[in-house]
């Protein structure tokens, strides 16, 4: 990938180059890559634990695909769109069910098992094996979603292309992202995690962990097996006093049980109903 780093980066840095044969085979290249799943725009360390790493040349190559692209008619039946992507095609051959009028833009890459109702997923984005979108959900570019990962109806996943060095939203596998909730601005979630309805986590949002006698505190992370819902905090403002929302961590996945079994356990024992 070193020669295609090269071309992209010259590129970035010289926005003339794109006029070059070289430099937009290259771009057409990896957007195949990314559409294929060969290439990611973010992907996990090498070991269990490990941070993620962030390849923003890609994220760029992804940005110069654009101006290189002409506008287009697309007409679906009694559908017409008018735009510069092209849509991800051959889904029996990759072992994905779509159900109309689900929109997956090439340069997208759904996992075997993957399943879309009637929902969005953008240009580079990677969506694992198994994984469900659910109705109306939106799956940004370049957001990383594990396999097994349920993202309920509504649910919107934030994408982020610039800053190039900004990491992606990412959800680690057999997480479950409950209806309407939001997570953008390259927030984290953990493996079979539990984020319950309309939770919104941006990258700064305030994640506060109450289930031991002094609350820990984390920013636009949530570790893995936690069980997350709406919280507000008081804040002080010239006007007065009044809440800001953020999200509370209030127990854990248990080992015995399923994602759904465990959000039900936690929520009963602390007395909390979304």
């Amino acid at each position: 990938m070193s020669d295609l780093q090269h071309t992209i980066e010259a590129a970035w840095n010289d926005r003339s180059l794109l006029q070059q044969a070289a430099t937009t085979e290259a771009i057409h290249h990896i957007i195949e890559e990314l559409d294929k799943g060969r290439l990611r725009v973010a992907q996990p360390g090498a070991t269990e634990g490990a941070d993620w790493q962030v390849n923003d040349w890609v994220k760029k190559a992804v940005i110069m695909y654009f101006p290189i692209r002409q506008m287009e008619t697309i007409e679906v039946g009694p559908f017409e769109f008018r735009d510069k992507m092209r849509l991800k095609s051959n889904y029996e051959q990759q072992g994905v069910r779509v159900v109309p009028p689900a929109v997956a833009r090439y340069g997208a890459y759904l996992a075997p098992g993957v399943i879309m109702m009637p929902s969005y997923v953008n240009i580079g984005a990677w969506v694992g094996e198994g994984t469900m979108v659910d109705t109306w959900a939106t799956v940004g570019s370049c957001a990383q979603i594990g396999a097994g990962v349920h993202l309920s109806g509504g649910v919107g996943i934030g994408g982020v292309l610039e800053p190039v060095q900004a990491a992606p939203v990412i959800v680690e596998d057999g997480a479950f992202v409950g209806s309407r909730s939001i997570l953008v601005e390259g927030c984290f979630v953990g493996k079979e995690a539990v984020i319950g309805a309309g939770v919104t986590i941006t990258g700064s949002t305030r994640i506060i962990d109450v289930t031991g006698a002094e609350p820990k505190e984390y920013r636009g992370y949530v570790p893995a097996r936690s069980v997350v819902i709406p919280g507000s905090l008081p804040k002080q403002f010239p006007a007065g006093e009044y809440h800001v929302p953020c999200a509370l961590i209030i127990g854990q996945r248990k080992p015995s049980t399923d994602l759904k079994t465990s959000l039900n356990d936690a929520l009963r024992e602390h007395n909390v109903a979304v």
